[in-house]
């Protein structure tokens, strides 16, 4: 990594023009061990003139998405811009502050360490007094559940705090609309990518989330986001155990057909037994052909994982090229 890296703090944010300028004004302006501190807002349809109350707080990049189009957007759109402007590292933070500026040369440690490419912010929150005791439980269980996808230790799987190198950003890919964080935590781990977690303070929660309008409905949703992705990165696994059930079934009603019948106690009464042989038969066939989409998901996902290496490579030399047109133009 360059020495004197550029670092980007992004602020998604949907009409917060009440909270924007104190997140502002949190942010540090100066880090060791970075070169400078840039500030991007990107504006997901705020009808409150947050983006006018950005300008005036003296940040010069904004994205502006003229009608709302979600977190996931928003993020992403900041990761893009982020990147056009040089940003060797990006820091993701929210605009209601809850995530304190104080904090950020905490997170983006590990990368300037050289011992992670993504830090997410750890708010503890299955231990935070400020959450009930349902949403205590559901943080608790939702990041053990990421943990098993992403096959990675995840203590905070819904945190938004997070510090990413150019690098990761240029692999990440997002498919879900809804949110971002589950998404990118198992992208990260099965991508390779170093992921580190670093315990954070949080500000008190002045406002309900704009994300989760309902705590049942928030789990429906990471729940089909979570198998989405796991089932686009590990599709033959994911096959696999969906028809291992009629396999089994089966398997097992087939053989019982097959023991009693070489026994001799079917004798006289096959008849009885069409039945079962006809479910079994049925029940197998269908589990094979579920495994055998599995099969032909994996090889699809080895052309997928061809095509991101392609894009990420194809993403890198024009980044490069940038830079090197707009070293040029400052020469001259």
């Amino acid at each position: 990594m360059n020495p004197q890296p550029l670092l980007i703090i992004q602020i998604p944010c949907l009409n917060e023009a009440e909270t924007l300028p104190t997140t502002l004004a949190a942010l540090p302006r100066q880090i060791p061990g970075v070169a400078d501190v840039l500030v991007l807002v990107i504006d997901d349809g705020s009808t409150d003139g947050t983006a006018e109350v950005a300008r005036a707080h003296g940040v010069q990049l904004i994205v502006r998405h003229p009608e709302r189009r979600g977190l996931a957007a928003a993020f992403e759109s900041g990761l893009q811009a982020s990147l056009a402007a040089g940003a060797d590292i990006i820091v993701n933070t929210d605009g209601d502050n809850q995530y304190p500026g104080e904090e950020i040369p905490s997170l983006v440690k590990p990368i300037l360490d050289g011992q992670a490419e993504l830090v997410v912010g750890d708010r503890k929150p299955g231990f935070n007094p400020e959450f009930s005791w349902s949403k205590r439980l559901l943080q608790r269980v939702g990041s053990w559940v990421v943990a098993q996808a992403a096959g990675t230790p995840v203590p905070d799987a819904t945190s938004g705090f997070r510090a990413y190198t150019r690098d990761a950003a240029l692999r990440l890919q997002l498919f879900t609309r809804y949110t971002y964080t589950l998404e990118t935590l198992i992208q990260a781990s099965k991508k390779g990518l170093r992921v580190a977690h670093v315990q954070v303070n949080v500000n008190p929660v002045k406002r309900p989330s704009r994300l989760m309008r309902s705590q049942w409905e928030y789990v429906k949703r990471s729940a089909a986001t979570i198998l989405r992705i796991y089932a686009i990165y590990e599709p033959l696994r994911t096959f696999g155990v969906l028809s291992l059930p009629f396999i089994l079934v089966g398997l097992g009603l087939l053989g019982r057909f097959a023991v009693l019948y070489l026994l001799g106690y079917l004798s006289e009464g096959v008849a009885r037994l069409l039945q079962s042989v006809f479910i079994g038969g049925t029940s197998l066939i269908i589990g094979i052909l579920i495994l055998m989409f599995g099969v032909l998901a994996d090889l699809i996902a080895a052309n997928r994982r061809l095509t991101e290496e392609t894009l990420y490579r194809i993403k890198r030399l024009e980044l490069s090229r940038d830079r090197d047109l707009h070293a040029r133009q400052g020469v001259g």
